[in-house]
């Protein structure tokens, strides 16, 4: 690892980075203290770099607000270590003359503070992209600011408004996060320094005392951000970033039958097992329903499952479900009716639904599980099973933090490409495995660490050379042979995530049980856990997650694979089945059950 490190205040951020190995350029403008701090972050990395024959740290003595002082830093720093994997930004100074008495031009005072604190740091950070994206290797950087960014220093607004220059301008760079690279910014409080020696101690005691440095050095704290109302009114990005408002007339003229797709026969062949009738549509409704008129469905692995009676519960347990049964998971449309004790929802709305029945023209549901949004577009269809499937999982039964490895199994597919955006966003190195260029080409383009493409590189082979040490998760949908490789790649204290087994769906005769000998002893031996992850049980936790999604994807820090093939109209929910188990598909498979609602929007 090599970082790239100003000095003036952050000698022990640079022993903190030497006690880890790394390999550290050491910047300051006092040649004397950049010396000093450079000769302990070479005996701090000695015991990781023993017989080394070239010095793992060195000094640069560089003025921050000379640009060419600054080039000439970061090409010394290239030509020692070759790559540039962390920046921190620490330079930083106070306004030396009280704002209201300065009778000066500011040259050697407010300017002069703006020009290290702020515009330094902007310098810096333009720098440091350039090498990462230069060298094409993912990278962090790191930008100090202070509390005083975030809230009003009386003392000295200059500062103030320097370092809230620095907490804005970073949290402006969310968009690098997509390249690999991570902007963030840290806002301490009072340190013991030469900066802060002799402010008045009462001011010091009012805020709680001084803050230790290895509170600093360890980023313990309390994460500052605004909440989704103040970021949906103020984090502005490009217009058509934002979900458009949606508007339609509530006018629907309700016919007297519609179509749906039924099981009639208990088999994984989707095609055997479905057909489609025509069902009268018997009005009025229940007094706590709601009819809503299905616009777009989605597409599950787990169909085949569902026709093969496994998700279903009928009243003859012991010769199974009931038959005939609705087929479809999920849908996206408009309420076109409700019941007359529905008082939440109104005729128009534009609704998701996940509840068996997304097969039809229309469907009948209880309003409880009706989940408003903000349009009736496909794109919400892949955040209903795909992408609450990948959010509440890794949470919840994966548990994911920051700063670990996480393996994501057929990630060019429609819950995969939420796993790897969701496990990037939080601060994740990310592996994914598909097969084809076209799913490698996706997951690069979504920011994946390492895309393992099973038809040109053994997976096996590839996790045991570059992740010798193991990963921290893994998101696993494929079961089988997959399983096995995944499992056996997890780290101590590794997490495994089974969402399904979809290589098991369809055999000849359906989804067998396998065995794994010596699972326990395994998972004991690492303190590993191995966790099932079924959406149906987390209900209650899906309209706030579904909101999250949508603020993502409205704010643009998440991306929505749809794939290309066209499935208009219930017929072609057969072929769209098929199509996704057959391997061929790059993100959500989505039907069109209404293709009349897409010509009219499409032109909008």
């Amino acid at each position: 690892m090599r970082c790239f490190k100003f000095v003036v205040l952050g000698r022990a951020l640079c022993l903190a980075l030497a006690e880890k190995g790394v390999f550290v350029t050491v910047v300051d403008f006092s040649e004397e203290r950049g010396k000093e701090t450079t000769s302990l972050v070479r005996d701090a990395n000695a015991k990781f770099h023993p017989g080394i024959n070239f010095p793992t740290a060195i000094f640069v003595k560089c003025d921050v607000t000379n640009r060419g002082d600054l080039i000439n830093a970061f090409d010394k720093h290239l030509a020692s270590f070759r790559t540039l994997d962390i920046c921190i930004n620490n330079a930083g100074i106070a306004n030396p003359i009280p704002f209201d008495k300065d009778d000066t031009d500011g040259s050697k005072s407010w300017k002069l503070t703006i020009n290290v604190d702020l515009i330094a740091v902007v310098e810096c950070t333009q720098l440091a992209i350039k090498a990462m994206k230069g060298k094409q290797r993912p990278g962090v950087i790191i930008n100090m600011g202070s509390a005083s960014g975030l809230f009003p220093n009386t003392l000295d607004p200059i500062y103030s408004a320097s370092k809230g220059g620095v907490v804005l301008f970073t949290r402006s760079l969310e968009y690098f996060r997509g390249q690999g690279i991570r902007v963030n910014v840290l806002c301490p409080g009072f340190i013991r320094t030469d900066l802060t020696e002799n402010l008045d101690s009462s001011l010091i005691q009012s805020v709680g005392g001084f803050m230790s440095m290895d509170m600093l050095i360890k980023a313990q704290g309390f994460e500052y951000w605004p909440n989704q109302m103040e970021e949906a009114k103020y984090l502005v990005g490009s217009s058509s970033s934002k979900i458009p408002s949606f508007e339609l007339s509530s006018n629907f003229e309700l016919p007297q039958s519609f179509q749906k797709t039924i099981v009639h026969t208990l088999s994984n062949n989707f095609r055997n097992a479905t057909r489609i009738v025509d069902t009268p549509l018997k009005l009025p409704i229940g007094p706590h329903q709601v009819l809503l008129k299905v616009i777009y469905a989605g597409v599950n692995a787990s169909d085949v499952n569902f026709t093969s009676g496994r998700y279903f519960s009928g009243s003859s347990k012991d010769q199974g479900p009931d038959l005939p049964f609705d087929a479809g998971f999920e849908g996206v449309g408009l309420i076109a009716a409700v019941g007359e004790s529905v008082k939440n929802l109104e005729v128009g709305t534009p609704a998701a639904v996940m509840t068996f029945g997304a097969y039809s023209e229309y469907m009948i549901v209880s309003s409880k599980h009706v989940l408003p949004v903000p349009r009736p577009d496909p794109e919400v269809v892949t955040m209903l099973t795909s992408g609450l499937t990948a959010l509440i999982a890794l949470e919840k039964a994966g548990q994911m933090k920051s700063g670990e490895t996480v393996l994501v199994t057929a990630a060019g597919g429609g819950t995969g490409q939420f796993a790897v955006q969701l496990a990037k966003l939080a601060g994740n190195k990310v592996i994914a495995t598909c097969g084809g260029l076209e799913k490698a080409k996706l997951l690069k383009e979504l920011g994946v660490d390492r895309v393992i493409d099973y038809k040109a590189e053994d997976i096996k082979t590839v996790l045991s050379k570059e992740f010798p040490e193991g990963v921290d998760i893994v998101y696993e949908s494929v079961g089988g042979q997959m399983f096995d490789l995944c499992f056996n790649s997890l780290a101590v204290y590794g997490r495994l995530i089974v969402i399904g087994m979809i290589s098991q769906y369809q055999g000849e005769k359906g989804w067998q049980p396998a065995n794994y000998p010596g699972i326990c002893e395994k998972i004991l031996a690492k303190s590993q856990t191995l966790a099932g992850f079924f959406l149906v049980q987390y209900s209650q936790l899906w309209k706030q997650n579904l909101d999250k999604l949508i603020h993502l994807y409205s704010l643009r820090k998440l991306k929505v694979g749809i794939d290309q093939k066209k499935f208009i109209g219930l017929n072609s929910v057969v072929d769209a089945v098929e199509y996704l188990h057959s391997g061929k598909s790059t993100g959500k498979v989505i039907v069109c059950i209404d293709p009349t609602f897409e010509q009219k929007t499409s032109t909008q």
